[in-house]
Formats: C-alpha cells, structure tokens, sequence
C-alpha cells in the first residue's frame, strides 16, 4: 500500500507513522526550504542536531523534497497522489484545492484513492482558524477540566489532541480501505481537531449533555468516582485509583480503617463523591504513616489499584520491567540506530515492522523522482 504523506507537526505524521508500522510505503511530500516544520522545533535535540520532536513521529517513511510552486514538481506530486492508495494531508482547507492536488482532483484519474484531510475546526466556517493542539484544547474545553482549579486552566502535558486526531485518522483511513474492497472506490475522509476533542471529553460531554452540569477542573480527583486521586504518603504522592465498594473496602482494612467502610459518608460511591474532601483527610492520616512504596507493595497485592507518580524515564522503566519491551531500534544506514517507543500493537501473526528511522529531509528524493519519471524503480 502506497502512502502519499502531504501532512506536517503532529496529527498528520502520527497517522501515516501507524500505517507505516502496519507496513505500508509512507513517501513524505516536503517543501525543499526546511522540510516539516517539526524538524525545526527543539529543544531537545539528539546527539546530531535532529529535532527529537520529528523523530518521534516520522519512522518507517521515505521523503521528497518537492516545491509545489515549480510546475515540474507539482507534475510529480500529481503523479504520487494519482499512484497513491491513501493521501493524507493537514493543511488550512482549500490549500490543496490551489495545486489541484484536493479530492475532486484526484478522484477521477484515481478512484480508489483515499483521502483523508485533516483540519483545525472544519471546512466551513471555522476554515480559516488555525488549528493548533494549545489553541484547540483552550477553545474546546479540555484545559476547563484540565488543572488544579477553575481557576488555573491547564494544557495536558502532551499535544493530546493532535495524537487523538492522528489515532481516529488511522481509524478512518483503515474503515474506508476496507470498504474500498467491496465497492472499489476510494473516498474523502475528513475529521478535524475540535470534533476530534469534544469526542474525547467523553463522560465530561455526556454529563452536559444529559445532565446539564458543566465540568471544572479538580485537579487529580474524578467527578464521579472516590477515592480516585492522588493521596499523600510519608514521602511522596501516591496515586490511588478505586473503582468499587470492594475495592473500598479493602483498601480500608489494608489501613487498618475498616470502620470507614460501614461509614453512612463513605459506605458507597455516591456518598463517597459527596463527601470526597473529607473521605482523602481520612485516608492521608493512615497512609502518611508508611513510604509509598510501603503502600504499594502491601496494597496491590489486595488488588487495590495503586501507584508511584513515575517521570517518563520511571514509565519506561516500569514498562521495561514488566516485559513489555516498549523501546524498539530504528535502523540507520551507516549509522547508529535510533531509539524510539515501540507501536503498542501487536500482532501474533504479522507483527509491526521497524523499517527505518524518521529520513533526512529529501533523502529519498533521487530514487523517488526516478520512479516518478519513469526512470526508476520504486
């Protein structure tokens, strides 16, 4: 499957890196002046200058250099896209349409193409609106939840929606091939960051939805569930995540607090999201007695969910630890290969293929201008 990747940053080049990894040809469309904007964005960057930021989403992937504004490589754009089984692209809508490299264009010389266009806030009037992750998660709601007060809005840590946006592309991408096999024919699909979020706010939409209550920010604790935080231990916090009265209630033996189990404040999930504050004093007062380690090790054991506030290198580790194997290598002609986070998918079948590192900007362009021409092989 052939892969024509007109997309930069983030959503874009997550989604053709995941058809990548299930095996696909992924040639990445440049412009010859810097590439990818993301090539440019650091600190951090790696031992030879690269933008950790670009690797991060680009591996299994061969690039062109190509100037759309020169007839002669917009011709071998168009002839990608028309030898393409997917195109993805993320520019502001009607950019493509410009090159007469859009959907309509392409559809009667490739029927079968898919084509996924990705947008900021749609094609109609939210068309013009830049669509970037900080911007998107401001205006769509998720830094009202996001933070430890109403009164301090946070972004996630991670450009989330960029990520989101990039898994239900692969989605879409996937279900419109499929259905390719029945009738033949390719289709537009199209999906933008704004409705991309308000689906991922999930129980915080349907609470508004359905119940009318509009969410604010808690910092660590759940709307609906208690205790479902971060507590304090003697040394450090320690997040506890209980999801039944079960659960509760072993909990509250393990601290040798049964009592709070029968409390009428705390006896049940409701009554326990009632009285949240106070339910937490309770629960600190035992747990600050021992190390968070301590805890762990006594509480996961009961099946009471539990937990360090681990770093990234801590995650990794822990993932490591639990043969979960989450750092693949990248191989590199005539170089080191490059360390990156594995794809969480895996096959018993057809596992994912780690073909390559993030390329160099045009690195593939003589090969693939070849083919292109004429000339050349694949």
């Amino acid at each position: 499957m052939l892969v024509a990747d007109f997309s930069r940053i983030l959503a874009g080049p997550y989604l053709t890196m995941l058809l990548g990894d299930l095996g696909a040809d992924v040639v990445k469309v440049e412009r010859p002046d810097g590439g990818d904007d993301a090539r440019q964005w650091g600190p951090p960057w790696d031992a030879e200058g690269r933008s950790t930021y670009f690797l991060a989403v680009n591996r299994n992937k061969r690039s062109i250099a190509l100037d759309l504004r020169d007839d002669g490589d917009l011709e071998l754009a168009r002839r990608l896209a028309l030898r393409a089984d997917v195109l993805v692209e993320n520019f502001r809508p009607g950019t493509m349409a410009k090159f007469g490299l859009d959907h309509p264009s392409l559809a009667a010389g490739n029927p079968g193409l898919v084509y996924c266009s990705i947008s900021g806030f749609g094609a109609g009037a939210g068309a013009d609106l830049q669509g970037y992750d900080l911007l998107v998660q401001a205006v769509g709601g998720l830094m009202s939840v996001t933070g430890p007060d109403p009164g301090t809005p946070t972004k996630a840590g991670v450009a989330l929606v960029d990520v989101l946006t990039g898994l239900h592309g692969a989605v879409g991408v996937l279900a419109a091939l499929r259905e390719r096999e029945s009738s033949g024919r390719g289709q537009l699909v199209t999906l933008n960051l704004l409705g991309t979020l308000l689906s991922a706010l999930v129980n915080h939409a349907s609470g508004y939805l359905l119940a009318g209550v509009v969410p604010r920010a808690m910092g660590n604790r759940h709307p609906s569930v208690a205790p479902y935080e971060v507590l304090r231990a003697r040394d450090r916090p320690l997040a506890v995540a209980v999801g039944n009265d079960r659960q509760f209630a072993a909990l509250c033996r393990a601290l040798e607090r049964p009592e709070l189990s029968s409390d009428p404040r705390f006896a049940t999930n409701p009554s326990r999201v009632q009285h949240r504050a106070l339910l937490a004093e309770e629960l600190e007062t035992s747990l600050r007695s021992r190390t968070a380690a301590a805890w762990i090790g006594a509480l996961a054991p009961l099946g009471i969910p539990c937990g360090p506030i681990n770093d990234v290198a801590e995650a990794i580790a822990l993932a490591d630890s639990l043969g979960l194997n989450p750092v693949v290598e990248l191989p590199r002609p005539g170089a080191v290969p490059d360390r990156a986070i594995a794809d969480p998918i895996t096959f018993a079948a057809s596992p994912v293929a780690y073909r390559g590192s993030a390329p160099a900007l045009g690195e593939h362009s003589g090969q693939l201008r070849s083919w292109l021409e004429g000339t050349g092989p694949r």
